[in-house]
């Protein structure tokens, strides 16, 4: 009973060790002047974001619909999986398949909802750390989403 009370609390010991590799968020919102429906026409066509987002040069959908390749202003490419489409509600999650983000394990969500007059855009992802340090990769994510908000919401 000894030995089975030591590697109990051996474990426990551990425990903390292993759950302090969490992931990491980053969220960014933004008004709108233009109604939700409206807003939601720009956003939600899963390969519009070359229209919108000032880092995209061009977007290419698979046959399928469900994977976006974006060319990126400068050089580089990011592929991305959609994950769920819920045009009802205006919000799309997709994932990063492949990229030069320094992330890991990335998934998103960007929606819109009305807000009086106009409406708001909520962009918010999980993800963690990959060849850049939690700070680095947080400012990275930070920076796409905030670029992407100002330049969809300048009118």
């Amino acid at each position: 009973m000894g030995i089975r009370t030591a590697v109990v609390a051996g474990a426990v010991l551990l425990l903390p060790s292993a759950l302090t590799a969490q992931a990491l968020e980053s969220s960014a919102k933004a008004a709108s002047k233009l109604s939700a429906d409206a807003l939601w026409v720009k956003i939600g066509d899963f390969c519009g974001i070359s229209k919108w987002h000032p880092a995209v040069e061009k977007c290419e959908l698979s046959a399928d619909g469900k994977t976006r390749t974006l060319s990126l202003k400068g050089g580089g490419t990011i592929v991305e999986a959609l994950v769920k489409m819920d045009a009802a509600g205006r919000s799309y999650t997709y994932s990063i398949v492949s990229g030069p983000l320094p992330v890991a394990n990335y998934t998103s969500t960007i929606s819109v909802a009305a807000d009086g007059a106009g409406s708001m855009v909520t962009w918010v992802g999980k993800y963690d750390a990959k060849g850049a340090t939690d700070a680095e990769s947080t400012k990275a994510i930070d920076g796409v989403y905030d670029s992407g908000l100002k330049a969809l919401t300048a009118n």
